[in-house]
């Protein structure tokens, strides 16, 4: 007989090709678990208004599929579905994008055409999603709206964090009313005058404000009073974003990643998230096993909270001192996903989403989480990629007639940059002379300061510390300023040359869309109020970074296969932009 596992034990197929259940066992270890999404025959469905964050994982588990409100391949991707008749919604948020995606018809036809009841996933939901997902017969395999609420509090994070061992930054947690009141309570717990304050609840670009005097007080008194404040010393840090699941048997932690943070080039928004980085030294020695231990214990304190499943955490560096901190927990799905799904460890084992999923699956399973954490630890010497947001950053607002191709693209030896083909993913990116671009906006949609662009995926690194000077990586064959963009390959129309100019742009008098950030709501939309250029808890220093000069190729490249025609003056730019990251 040949053994399969099925959701509620071992199967057997039978000498007349059926299956027989023989015992209701648990999976034991990683082989029968990958068998066992391999051989999936519950339907699971990712939502949200791009695919990006999980888009990959249809390749490890059968019956996952996308419903999406923009379609980046149009059509062409098997396991993406968007509904054809959209009309025309203002959104305000990320939520109500996925809100208005499960009651649509074709949605809810698409949902149920194979049987069975659908599991779904996804970034942004709230109570009526829940509601939703109850009368229309799903399971949301998240934790709940209010349990996320409760932990996305910056005084709770700290708290939960002080009980567990995983300490955050030297602070106080109080309520304070004025300057005097503050100084007091500070200088008595050693922090001095220089320090940070947090309100609970918001991205930290948002309620995050960096105060050294009575007049900074004064200037943002009206955003702080009344409300509970976590008040901390002023560090100068490193910022470390790394993704866990809390399953049954314990945490198991991804790969550390740094956090490409306010470059221009990229996002008009100072402190605003930009990407990430994941490389060998982002984090190594003695950091690493301290940051390890720390998100360890975070997990199991939350476990203690009723929580399980997916979270991510940004962890602080101490330069000084070399402490590792706690920075803010984000219960949630999160947008570094997509590379923490092509990691060494995931192509060794299973991505680390795959055990968020087991413990929605209704099976039971066994896993030596020390294990997984020592290879995964192992690995993690081996593996280098990196993503980045391209948000627009002109003023001018423009209904978009040509836009960059979903697919692969790749630097040729005279630096010119090509579509090379149509592509599902990144997971198939061999080297630094290739790129992934997931387009969000297409043909007709519209750009303005802030929109999000697209989403570009590739090995190597993207941004460096060092000192700016002529490189050599592969694939970097000059300075930027060489690039003219209308120049680059691809501009003229041609069928392959990675430009999507759709056949319908519009009417000239659509009304164009309240306009989302679509890949990110960590600290997407502002800089810390009272602090341009400073950086935020959470992130490296913005002054100490700058993009490689093959990053400033990449997007100068990718920019110029835009093009719009301006709107008219009535339209609105959104003021209160969300999106597609994690973030609290």
């Amino acid at each position: 007989m040949l053994a399969a596992a099925g959701s509620r034990g071992v199967r057997s197929r039978s000498t007349d090709g059926g299956f027989i259940v023989t015992q209701a066992r648990p999976l034991k270890g990683v082989a029968e678990i990958r068998h066992f999404f391999r051989t999936n025959t519950t339907p699971i469905f990712f939502v949200g208004a791009t695919p990006f964050n999980l888009l990959g994982l249809d390749r490890w588990v059968r019956g996952f599929d996308y419903i999406t409100y923009y379609d980046a391949w149009d059509g062409a991707h098997p396991r993406v579905f968007t509904p054809k008749d959209k009309r025309y919604v203002e959104f305000e948020s990320g939520e109500e994008i996925n809100n208005y995606l499960l009651q649509h018809p074709e949605v809810k036809a698409y949902m149920q055409r194979s049987g069975g009841r659908p599991k779904v996933a996804m970034v942004f939901f709230d109570e009526e999603t829940e509601k939703i997902c109850t009368e229309l017969g799903y399971d949301l395999i998240l934790p709940s709206t209010a349990l996320r609420e409760h932990l996305d509090s910056k005084i709770v994070t700290t708290r939960l964090g002080d009980e567990a061992g995983a300490p955050s930054v030297p602070n106080v947690l109080t309520s304070v009313d004025s300057w005097a009141e503050l100084v007091e309570q500070t200088t008595a717990a050693g922090l001095g005058t220089d320090v940070v304050l947090q309100t609970p609840y918001g991205d930290s670009g948002k309620t995050t404000f960096f105060l050294t005097s009575e007049a900074d007080w004064d200037k943002f008194a009206a955003d702080i009073v009344g409300q509970q404040q976590k008040i901390m010393k002023r560090i100068n840090n490193r910022g470390i974003a790394v993704e866990a699941v809390l399953t049954r048997h314990g945490t198991v932690v991804g790969p550390f990643m740094t956090e490409l943070i306010g470059h221009p080039e990229l996002t008009p928004y100072k402190g605003g998230w930009c990407g990430n980085e994941m490389y060998p030294d982002a984090l190594s020695g003695e950091a690493r096993i301290k940051a390890n231990q720390l998100v360890r214990r975070l997990g199991d304190r939350l476990a203690g909270e009723g929580y399980r499943g997916f979270f991510e955490v940004d962890v602080l560096i101490d330069t000084d001192a070399d402490e590792v901190y706690l920075g803010e927990l984000n219960p949630r799905i999160s947008g570094a996903s997509a590379i923490t799904n092509v990691t060494a460890g995931a192509y060794s084992d299973i991505p680390l989403f795959l055990f968020h999923l087991l413990e929605f699956m209704d099976v039971e399973y066994e896993l030596d989480v020390d294990e997984v954490n020592r290879r995964w630890e192992d690995l993690a010497s081996v593996d280098l990629w990196s993503q980045m947001i391209i948000k627009e950053t002109a003023p001018a607002v423009e209904q978009l007639t040509r836009t960059a191709r979903t697919g692969q693209w790749y630097f040729d030896d005279a630096g010119e940059l090509h579509f090379r083909r149509a592509a599902l993913d990144w997971h198939q990116l061999q080297n630094e002379n290739e790129c992934f671009f997931l387009r969000i906006y297409g043909p007709g949609d519209y750009r303005w300061k802030g929109a999000d662009l697209g989403v570009l995926v590739t090995k190597g690194r993207l941004q460096t510390e060092e000192p700016e000077a002529p490189e050599a990586n592969l694939g970097d064959p000059g300075p930027v300023a060489a690039l003219d963009p209308a120049a680059v390959h691809g501009v003229d129309d041609g069928a392959d040359d990675g430009v999507y100019d759709g056949a319908d742009h519009g009417a000239d008098d659509a009304t164009p869309p309240s306009g989302l950030d679509l890949v990110s709501e960590h600290e997407s939309d502002a800089a810390p109020q009272n602090a341009s250029g400073e950086p935020a808890p959470g992130g490296p220093a913005v002054q100490k970074s700058r993009l490689t000069s093959r990053a400033m190729r990449l997007i100068a490249a990718i920019r110029g296969q835009f093009a719009g025609v301006p709107v008219g003056e009535d339209f609105t730019p959104p003021i209160n932009p969300v999106g597609v990251k994690s973030g609290g």
